[in-house]
């Protein structure tokens, strides 16, 4: 009898998820789907409950899609499991006249944002010769696949092995004033009372910089700029600048054993790598990452890693070329996204993760979400809108979801209500 019992709750409630699934299907179709903002783009929808490991809904889940900043959930989940506690700043030798340093390309470095700086410490605090030792790097300064009219533009500095100060400038204006941090370079101003707004750029090929800005307007502006990050020499003449002493280049690198020189906790860089979308803290997680397992920088060969180990069971196989997701190379399907959440999920304390990944009212979905029932990494280019991340129901059950719409001609705006409707509607009845 008791067996018959539980056999026929069991039946009850795979009935009961059928039913659910289906109630779902037939909203999405109807109301979702042929919506306005979705009803002409390519669209890939999958909603899996760990729980249970049952889908709740697939859409071509399994076709390929451009991720946009989606691919930062990858770069993320290579940092959580390989970096560690806290960042690599350095490694660096010493003997008894000379300290001899490599970059792991930690891009906290002289960046505004954090006030805790070992390595800087470091290097004001020795009285020995600073040498700058190469960190073996194979990275070009752009991804693959990166738009290169992009190179003035903030949210693309260049990707280097030592980086300072995030790799850009930052220029204030206020009037007919403007100075620059660091102040390394000529920067030309260019009153034009036409302009409607401050303009700042740079020469393709040399760190000359500009700004183009209207007289009448009295308000304040901050502009980040990157500049070309060049060689181990230009290196050295950046450190000189800020340490006020000599800095050499080993030709040769020292024989010994470096010791690792560790940061800023990590999560400090994932938080606004994610709530953000910082480009530049996701490709520099995998750099580090890469340095950090083998001492020297190649991030096509991280990622196969990762890849082989960590995510040798994902369901369709992903192509992954950069860290950001800038590249309209990368390539990845719903369920690729729903798999490594998944496995963040399994990892690491679900405390953490909703710490790192914005919710609703904050970051990038500042404008979205409200209830704050999603914790969930956007994605935007032209013809690209993407939503992957975790959903708790008002019955408290978990969710993983990867939304990515593409080739949408209606607005990145109108895309992303139609995908809220859909979320809002699971919250709310499951």
């Amino acid at each position: 009898m008791r067996n018959s019992i539980i056999a026929c709750g069991i039946v009850l409630l795979a009935g009961s998820a059928r039913a659910q699934q289906a109630a779902i299907a037939k909203w999405a179709a109807t109301e979702v789907l042929q919506s306005a903002a979705l009803k002409g783009a390519h669209t890939g929808i999958s909603i899996y409950e760990p729980a249970t490991g049952k889908y709740w809904y697939q859409y071509q889940d399994t076709k390929y899609f451009s991720p946009a900043s989606n691919t930062k959930i990858f770069s993320l989940f290579a940092g959580l499991k390989i970096l560690g506690d806290s960042l690599p700043a350095a490694r660096y030798l010493e003997n008894d006249t000379a300290i001899f340093i490599k970059g792991t390309g930690d891009p906290t470095f002289l960046h505004p944002d954090f006030t805790y700086q070992p390595l800087l410490a470091l290097l004001q605090q020795t009285k020995k010769q600073i040498w700058l030792v190469g960190a073996g790097n194979a990275n070009r300064r752009f991804g693959p696949g990166w738009a290169w009219s992009d190179y003035p533009d903030y949210y693309q500095p260049e990707l280097n092995d030592w980086p300072m100060y995030g790799n850009v400038v930052r220029i204030r204006h206020y009037g007919d004033s403007a100075f620059m941090t660091p102040d390394l370079y000529p920067l030309a101003l260019l009153p034009d009372d036409t302009s409607a707004e401050v303009v700042t750029d740079r020469d393709e090929r040399n760190n000359y910089f500009s700004i183009k800005y209207n007289r009448k307007d009295r308000s304040a502006s901050t502009n980040e700029v990157p500049y070309i990050t060049g060689s181990i020499m230009d290196l050295k003449e950046r450190l000189e600048d800020t340490l006020h002493r000599p800095v050499g280049v080993a030709l040769t690198p020292p024989k010994g054993q470096f010791t690792l020189l560790r940061s800023v906790p990590a999560d400090t860089l994932f938080t606004p790598m994610m709530h953000r979308s910082d480009n530049f803290f996701a490709e520099q997680t995998l750099m580090m990452a890469s340095a950090l397992l083998w001492d020297s920088i190649n991030t096509k060969r991280l990622i196969k890693y990762v890849t082989d180990t960590y995510l040798a069971a994902l369901p369709q196989e992903a192509q992954w070329v950069d860290g950001s997701g800038l590249s309209r190379y990368n390539l990845f399907t719903p369920r690729d996204f729903v798999t490594v959440l998944t496995e963040m999920y399994k990892a690491f304390p679900r405390q953490r993760l909703w710490e790192i990944l914005p919710t609703g009212g904050k970051g990038t979905l500042k404008n979205y979400y409200k209830e704050q029932f999603v914790h969930a990494k956007t994605g935007t280019l032209t013809g690209s809108v993407c939503l992957s991340g975790y959903l708790v129901t008002k019955k408290n059950k978990t969710l993983v979801f990867s939304v990515l719409v593409n080739n949408n001609k209606e607005s990145a705006t109108s895309v992303r209500r139609a995908v809220e409707q859909l979320l809002t509607k699971i919250y709310r009845d499951y």
